[in-house]
């Protein structure tokens, strides 16, 4: 029997805008000649790391490996150390960069070529159960672990986020990003949503929000940001118009009411969260302004065993336990109450971190803020937090927080430091909060 296979390009016609570059639009049809002449060029090799910034250079390349039927590795930092692990890892890997890249001393790698020879050749469609790509966790928990996805993982997850979110039939709407291609969000919300729904993607990664407004600006309606809090925190407060949108995705971090109310007046557009782990891929959605329940993906499943609960079916990358507290509410809604590791118990009194951290950012002159839970001391653990607030003093905090929490739960002490060291995603890992706390210490 034949094994199924999936196209890379669906809802495209030859002529259609696959990428919004800086030098111009970039067709379908010049996707597929640059993708199956770089496929050429290739090493053979199990596994490629695409390091490409650009994103129409890594969606090349990307779908260029799988043309060859080599796995992407996709690490959660782009950090010499990590590579040097994942490419150790793999015996036989090489690095494709369209960058500065240095290859060590035993390593694969080669750059993006500047031009591309021209084919006229078709892609080939992808096997189902092709292993297309590995994911990394963030280490935001602990250690990278490597989480593979199936071709037909990614193409069925994309398909039913795309049924649930309600944009199943916009072929030709515009997507930008403000988050990493090499993540599973922007993987999938970003990437494959393009490839598999007949959208047209922004080339670039705009940061900062005048660029991300000049961006949306300069792309055709109906169009789509997909985002994380901590950059949907910085647009609502840009002082500037911002352009209407057609949907707001938001992801990687819990999501206030009132920032989503204030997002949604702002763009105009509805606004909708997804859930999601390295471990399953996209779970479940929710449009934040109207209810605090979650409602799973089509071809996604959740059932409570052995104290868990699991994630599984169809849209899944594999049956997993999520590390989230979950109330599971039935036909496929629930509640989230944080993760597992947020719980924290002093003085016999439970809460979560991600409460906490609710709390300390919804104070006004409050521009970012966490709680941590340090090692334990001969007097108990004791909480502290780290705070960007110029305009507040370390006694105007407490005053507030003492509005809203627990004496218990009041940081002791409280840090205010000038930047949280956030990466792409808006994450803080353990690794970067410990430095922090070193450098605190020192100063």
């Amino acid at each position: 029997m034949t094994e199924p296979a999936f196209p890379i390009l669906a809802g495209h016609d030859s002529a259609s805008t696959l990428v919004h570059a800086s030098s111009g639009p970039i067709a379908a049809d010049r996707f597929r000649s640059d993708v199956t002449g770089l496929a050429d060029l290739l090493p053979a090799a199990g596994h490629v790391v695409n390091l490409c910034a650009d994103r129409y250079r890594f969606a090349v390349g990307f779908a260029a490996a799988l043309q060859r039927r080599q796995t992407t590795l996709l690490p959660s930092s782009d950090a010499a150390a990590p590579l040097a692990a994942v490419a150790q890892a793999y015996a036989g890997a090489y690095f494709l960069h369209d960058g500065n890249f240095r290859a060590r001393a035993g390593q694969r790698a080669i750059r993006f070529p500047d031009n591309l020879p021209a084919s006229d050749r078709p892609l080939a469609g992808i096997p189902a159960e092709q292993e297309a790509a590995i994911l990394f966790t963030s280490g935001s928990t602990g250690m990278p672990v490597p989480q593979p996805r199936s071709w037909r993982a990614l193409v069925n997850s994309t398909r039913a986020a795309a049924r649930a979110l309600g944009i199943a039939e916009l072929a030709g709407a515009s997507l930008l990003g403000t988050v990493p291609h090499q993540h599973s969000y922007g993987l999938e919300s970003i990437m494959m949503l393009a490839l598999q729904q007949g959208f047209a993607f922004h080339g670039g990664r705009s940061l900062l929000p005048a660029d991300i407004v000049a961006d949306l600006d300069g792309m055709p309606a109906p169009r789509i940001l997909v985002t994380t809090p901590i950059h949907l925190r910085a647009l609502v407060a840009h002082e500037g118009a911002l352009p209407r949108l057609h949907l707001v995705l938001c992801a990687t971090a819990p999501l206030s009411a009132d920032l989503a109310q204030a997002a949604e007046t702002r763009f105009a557009a509805p606004l909708l969260e997804i859930y999601g782990c390295s471990e399953v891929g996209q779970i479940a959605t929710r449009r934040t302004v109207e209810t605090l329940e979650w409602r799973c993906f089509e071809g996604i499943g959740l059932v409570e065993q052995d104290g868990d609960v699991w994630a599984h079916g169809p849209a899944a990358a594999q049956a997993a336990p999520l590390n989230d507290i979950i109330e599971l509410k039935g036909d496929g809604r629930f509640l989230l109450h944080g993760r597992k590791s947020d719980m924290v118990n002093v003085a016999g009194k439970r809460n979560s971190l991600s409460y906490l951290n609710h709390q300390l950012n919804g104070i006004e002159g409050v521009r970012d803020g966490v709680f941590i839970l340090p090692s334990e001391t001969k007097d108990g653990a004791r909480l502290t937090a780290y705070v960007v607030a110029p305009t507040l003093t370390p006694e105007t905090l407490l005053a507030e927080l003492r509005k809203r929490l627990d004496p218990a739960f009041l940081p002791r002490p409280i840090h205010f430091v000038d930047t949280l060291p956030r990466n792409a995603l808006g994450k803080l890992t353990r690794h970067a909060m410990e430095q922090l706390s070193l450098e605190t210490i020192e100063r």
